[in-house]
């Protein structure tokens, strides 16, 4: 089940021009939230964003929270779902493009729980998608690799839309500054393997990238390893996430999503009985959400002149002057 490309044309056009539609779910006095996320929420990364929207919501909405978490197994998604939507959860959020069609079999059964699933673009009936538009701080990552490096590796973890969108960005960035700047690209096809991402990392610096960004979920912190292994020679970014640690001599700068503030926002929304009626997407025009920035304190960082002309080109994707995707 998918939705159409018209109602999703149409969606975005509603969400730009603030007409979004609500209806009103039947909420009991408690208001509850469940969070299924792909791994550990110990890790630093994809499923700590998540870890902290749910907390988010906690603290500003006053919201009895609860979370599971799980490996890469549809029938635990369904089941979890379940488990949360049959115990009276107003909201479930499953943190993660994988959840979508778990959501799209049980939310039939649930139709006064709101099942929310990040990276996504779906809105059907109760299930709607908030994706975080990685495409736009990754082409300012991908605009920066083509001016101060010769060839750039992306290493990703599973080969699905969110991290296809966030390499397309990345590439459609680099080649606007050179159409044949090159660019190595490469699954391990999990989010936990540690160990492959870092050797697939290890290989493309052999093969000549200085310019490297591992999207991996768990498995992330591996390619920032590799990056610190080349000594200085490689340069990246920090993503959703502080690695500075992992590597403090090659991190030029930070794209840290602070996803808590959009979720609470849209929580808020439901909880007040107003459900929109079309995905959500948050981009470089929500400051509070996506937040991309230069560090002073390392050596050979971006110079200021390539910084200045990021910034001219981040309030152009802000304003919706420059596409980021192919779409």
């Amino acid at each position: 089940m998918t939705i159409t490309r018209r109602a999703y044309l149409a969606g975005l056009a509603a969400v730009a021009a603030g007409t979004l539609a609500f209806t009103t779910p039947a909420f009991a006095d408690t208001f509850k939230m469940g969070l299924l996320v792909p791994g550990s929420v110990s890790e630093e990364g994809w499923n700590r964003i998540g870890y902290n929207a749910l907390k988010g919501v906690e603290k500003e909405l006053g919201a009895q929270v609860s979370y599971v978490e799980l490996q890469q197994n549809p029938a635990s998604f369904e089941k979890a779902f379940r488990d949360y939507a049959s115990q009276g959860f107003n909201v479930i959020l499953g943190h993660g493009f994988e959840f979508q069609d778990a959501a799209l079999d049980v939310a039939a059964d649930y139709p006064d729980t709101v099942f929310l699933i990040s990276s996504s673009y779906i809105h059907e009936g109760n299930v709607i998608g908030l994706n975080t538009d990685t495409s736009q701080p990754f082409y300012l990552m991908g605009y920066v690799a083509a001016r101060m490096g010769k060839k750039a590796g992306l290493v990703g973890g599973m080969e699905i839309p969110p991290i296809q969108q966030a390499f397309e960005g990345f590439k459609n960035g680099a080649r606007s500054v050179d159409p044949d700047f090159p660019i190595s690209e490469a699954y391990i096809g999990n989010f936990t393997d540690t160990t492959a991402a870092k050797e697939a990392s290890l290989s493309m610096i052999s093969q000549g990238a200085d310019f490297l960004v591992p999207n991996a979920s768990g498995a992330t912190v591996g390619g920032y390893q590799a990056i610190a292994e080349s000594g200085g020679d490689v340069k990246t970014f920090s993503i959703f996430s502080d690695f500075t640690e992992v590597a403090p001599n090659n991190i030029l700068g930070l794209y840290v999503a602070d996803y808590a503030q959009g979720v609470v926002r849209v929580v808020k929304s439901i909880q007040d009985g107003e459900v929109p009626s079309w995905n959500i997407e948050f981009g470089l025009k929500d400051a509070d959400v996506i937040k991309f920035s230069f560090r002073d304190d390392v050596e050979n960082g971006v110079p200021a002149d390539i910084r200045e002309e990021v910034e001219d080109v981040k309030a152009k994707i802000a304003a919706g002057e420059i596409k980021t995707r192919n779409r």
